[in-house]
């Protein structure tokens, strides 16, 4: 088994009834499309759909669609011939092109404008591209995958996505569940992810309390297996000592109802001395915590991260500087 097919890690009956079908991706040349939450792992999922197949000595090229200006995705996806326009010095290859002869993994596909799209279909339809510039069409040999984290049923109704290119990387389809529909997932999960880090900082073997272990399990991970990945990342980065407890991790507490607990002890609120100064410490609370799990969720992009609070970036990074917060600690490892 290879390292990439270790880390799909879990044993729970939803995750493994969607593992189970990679062979069948693997093998087959349609174009597969996975969907599922963010941070649900559509990546490394299409990865081990790559390297189980026999295009795994083959380049695997992801490509995040949404990070794609829509002036340059068809440069981006299909290249240019030299002179195909003012600065078009050189020839420029595409993604096609490089990713020949193996995988080219198209994540979030919804944020492919209509323009977009047609160019795909007809790449799907005839196997073969013409770059900017170019009166000659290339044939090319490429399988995809493409992710979504949005329903693209939804969006073909909506007018947003075109329903021809719908049935075109619809043709096999798998959806991952998200962390909280495989809880029982997480205590192993949360060890790997620990090790991982561990490693990487170069610190002595780092073990979760039982604990640490029962928060982890009682949260609702919103963010799912990356957010996940980012609290235990911050933690082991974070921590003193060889144990993580409870203090350690950077997510809020869920009691038996699934929500957040507001109980305050009453000798808290003694101490703290009244009303608005417990008030103050609250939302302090608050915005730290929202702001790490929103950072975990977009792997320490700030400005997806303060777009999705919708919060002004300066604003966004003011906040993160009162909380000492660095982005860093919550990039994915």
């Amino acid at each position: 088994m290879s390292h990439r097919e270790e880390t799909l890690i879990g044993t729970s009956r939803s995750f493994l009834q969607v593992k189970s079908k990679i062979p069948l991706l693997s093998r087959s040349k349609s174009t597969v499309l996975i969907s599922g939450e963010t941070g649900t792992g559509k990546e490394l999922f299409a990865r081990a759909i790559h390297y189980s197949s026999e295009r795994s000595g083959k380049p695997f090229v992801p490509v995040n669609c949404a990070a794609l200006p829509d002036h340059l995705v068809e440069n981006e996806l299909f290249g240019h011939n030299k002179g195909a326009f003012t600065g078009a010095l050189i020839e420029k290859h595409g993604l096609f092109h490089e990713a020949d002869g193996g995988t080219l993994f198209l994540d979030e596909i919804n944020s492919l404008n209509m323009v977009a799209q047609s160019k795909l279909l007809r790449v799907l339809q005839d196997q073969e591209f013409r770059p900017l510039g170019s009166t000659k069409s290339r044939a090319v040999d490429v399988k995809i995958v493409v992710a979504t984290n949005t329903d693209l049923r939804y969006l073909v109704e909506a007018r947003q996505f075109r329903e021809d290119l719908f049935y075109r990387v619809n043709v096999l389809s798998v959806v991952l569940p998200p962390l909280r529909d495989r809880q029982e997932d997480i205590p192993e999960l949360a060890r790997y992810f620990v090790k991982r880090a561990a490693e990487e900082f170069g610190k002595s073997a780092v073990q979760l309390s039982p604990d640490a272990i029962k928060k982890l399990v009682n949260y609702a991970w919103p963010g799912n297996v990356r957010e996940l990945q980012g609290v235990l990342h911050r933690a082991v980065a974070l921590a003193m000592g060889e144990v993580l407890g409870t203090s350690d991790l950077d997510v809020p507490d869920y009691g038996a109802s699934g929500s957040p607990s507001t109980v305050i002890p009453e000798t808290m609120v003694v101490d703290l001395g009244g009303f608005q100064t417990m008030k103050a410490k609250m939302i302090d609370e608050f915005e730290r915590t929202y702001l790490s799990r929103i950072l975990s969720a977009h792997q320490g992009n700030i400005s997806k991260a303060a777009r999705a609070a919708k919060k002004e970036r300066r604003a966004f990074q003011r906040l993160l500087h009162k909380h000492g917060l660095d982005r860093r600690l919550f990039s994915a490892a």
